[in-house]
């Protein structure tokens, strides 16, 4: 999936797209930034979420383009998983494709808005079948009452790369009308779990955001663990016994191949990339204190980070790669502190009662979410500073939070009392838009990835 290219078009002039009955909707049309303020407010939250209509994207001639599916297909499913994605977001209310009129070839640069008066804005595309067996997905979003363009992109695909393309159109849409940024083209990288509850088999899986195209890495014979994505996407490294002592590993995507990365005979656990993908940060036991070390992906000799007696895990790196935020008992309950990626300027940061674990630093960098804990488990966030702490989930056991790329969301895992069954769950920063996110099997200790390259 890494080595997919996918071709951004700014104008489709270049697809050969000169159609007269266009010209009228071109001249008029105005570039994506400019025009009337069409935007979702979605400060604090959205009380309504915007009408949208997203109609069948035609095709200008029917082709097959693989096994049982052909352009003409696609149009709906695109249209389908587009308008999935923006409702899914909580900030849309999208109708279609099914019971909206269809559109031709030439109305998806020339609307006929008088169609579409229920809605404030309409998503229209086409998908072609070019010479060279690429897709290209066309993808245009208009202001009804306007009346004009709001922004266009086009995406050459190979065919099996179509949802992709289809992923890439709603990010398009989501980042014009919200101003955040695009999460629909990525993927999950979670724990599933199967079996009993005293006798779980857990193995690691990864599928696009939306469920689709779900496979398993490991086969389950070793309990696997925590899996994250490199920043670059080429590795994950997780947790995995060897007997009965948990080890960091790295498992190479392209490949298939998985390795041991940190070989000294103490128990490693909770590993994580630094936002460069050439280092883990991972916690190590060593004659019964736990603390922070650094190793090259290449692996070598760990470099250690904390040195203080007691429980020092779970680090995650800013951004910018500077500074670190962990979780220690240091002062006699779990909390939350950061230092310097080299180890220096150790500070606590969490002061709101309680306890706080598995922090984990927004990829904005301006906020760090954790699983807080007292009278339950709840996936709370901060500031990267500290304070102004915010609860945003109530069920009995939430944890495991793990941001989207564009730092609006967060996944996590939820576990049903008394028959512990897990369940992946996302969540946006107001706190009200929660969505189940539906595996094949139970699912823990979800990452989400950056955005695919």
């Amino acid at each position: 999936m890494g080595d997919v290219r996918v071709k951004l078009i700014r104008t489709f002039a270049l697809l050969g797209l000169a159609l007269a009955t266009a010209a009228p909707a071109q001249d008029a049309a105005q570039p994506a930034g400019d025009g009337p303020a069409l935007e979702v407010d979605i400060v604090g939250g959205i009380s309504a979420p915007m009408p949208i209509a997203v109609p069948v994207m035609p095709t200008p001639a029917v082709v097959q383009v693989a096994e049982g599916l052909n352009t003409e297909a696609m149009g709906r499913q695109v249209a389908e998983i587009v308008a999935s994605d923006l409702r899914n977001s909580g900030l849309f209310t999208p109708t279609g494709p099914s019971g909206l009129p269809g559109v031709s070839f030439p109305q998806v640069t020339a609307p006929n808005f008088s169609l579409w008066s229920n809605a404030q804005a309409l998503v229209q595309g086409f998908v072609q079948a070019g010479g060279d067996n690429r897709l290209t997905v066309g993808c245009y979003l208009y202001d009804v009452a306007a009346q004009t363009e709001l922004t266009r992109q086009g995406f050459v695909v190979e065919p099996r790369d179509w949802r992709r393309a289809a992923h890439k159109c709603a990010d398009a849409i989501y980042a014009r009308l919200t101003g955040e940024g695009a999460y629909f083209d990525s993927r999950i990288v979670y724990v599933a779990e199967s079996g009993p509850k005293g006798k779980r088999t857990k193995r690691i899986a990864v599928m696009d955001q939306d469920g689709a195209n779900h496979r398993f890495l490991t086969n389950g014979q070793s309990t696997a663990l925590t899996p994250r994505f490199s920043p670059d996407q080429k590795w994950l490294t997780y947790m995995s016994y060897d007997g009965e002592r948990p080890q960091v590993w790295l498992y190479d995507m392209a490949a298939g191949r998985q390795r041991l990365l940190v070989t000294q005979p103490n128990m490693t656990f909770a590993p994580r990339f630094s936002p460069d993908s050439r280092s883990v940060v991972f916690s190590m036991a060593v004659n019964g204190n736990t603390d922070i070390y650094r190793v090259p992906v290449t692996g070598g000799t760990p470099q250690r980070l904390t040195n203080t007696p007691g429980i020092d895990t779970g680090g995650s790196y800013s951004p910018d790669g500077s500074r670190i935020v962990f979780e220690s008992d240091r002062g006699g309950s779990q909390q939350l502190y950061v230092m310097r990626a080299d180890g220096s300027d150790q500070r606590r940061i969490s002061f709101g009662g309680g306890q706080y674990g598995t922090p984990v630093w927004s990829p904005r960098g301006d906020m760090i979410a954790y699983t807080k804990i007292g009278g339950g488990f709840r996936i709370g966030v901060m500031n990267a500073a500290g304070g102004g702490e915010r609860t945003l989930t109530e069920a009995w056991q939430d944890e495991g939070p793990s941001w989207a790329p564009n730092g609006r969301v967060i996944n996590f895992f939820r576990t049903a009392q008394g028959s512990g069954k897990t369940e992946l769950w996302s969540v946006d920063l107001t706190g009200v838009n929660e969505k189940r996110i539906r595996t094949p099997l139970d699912g823990s200790d979800p990452s989400w990835s950056p955005l695919q390259n």
